[in-house]
């Protein structure tokens, strides 16, 4: 008897622990895709081999808000947005560095640190307000300036990309 009542309850166990795929399911979007993230071993997909992002999925990630200045921008300007690492996190990306392309083909190599390490920005509003392509939209890589003045430099800058399209995880 104690062996039956013993096995039911292991079974039991085993059934609620198991993980559930749809736990790991990245919703597709509805609106305009704006972000598609990319790599060998993307956990959460759903476009695919790859997660797309539209505005309305990467604005319910956990994020930031900054008010800082930058080379690119006259004054203080408030930049919000996901934070990075709840965007890979979101698509179950892992690896040593990302390539961050922009809509006019131009890419930066970022180390995954800045991503896990730092509270950098993929920024979806500037001011309050969706960035246009014309300014700089609709992602734009923020490194956290108004918290870290040490990055305020040529280094992070070249890492700043604007106008992002895609991020491929690179392993």
């Amino acid at each position: 008897m104690k062996t039956t009542a013993l096995s039911l309850f292991v079974s039991f166990l085993a059934v609620i622990c198991l993980p559930s795929t749809s736990a790991n399911a990245l919703d597709a979007p509805t609106g305009e895709v704006i972000l598609t993230v990319t790599g060998a071993d993307l956990e959460h997909t759903n476009a695919g081999a790859t997660a797309q992002f539209d505005l309305a999925m990467l604005e319910k990630l956990v994020g930031r808000t900054g008010t800082m200045e930058t080379p690119w921008t006259k004054g203080n300007v408030t930049f919000s947005g996901p934070l990075l690492k709840a965007v890979l996190e979101a698509a179950g990306a892992e690896g040593k560095s990302l390539r961050v392309k922009a809509l006019n083909d131009y890419a930066a190599d970022v180390p995954m640190d800045d991503a896990t390490k730092i509270d950098t920005i993929l920024a979806t509003r500037m001011d309050g307000e969706t960035m246009s392509i014309r300014d700089k939209g609709p992602l734009f890589l923020i490194y956290p300036f108004d918290v870290d003045r040490s990055l305020y430099n040529e280094k992070y800058f070249s890492r700043s990309v604007w106008q992002i399209k895609e991020i491929e995880v690179i392993k």
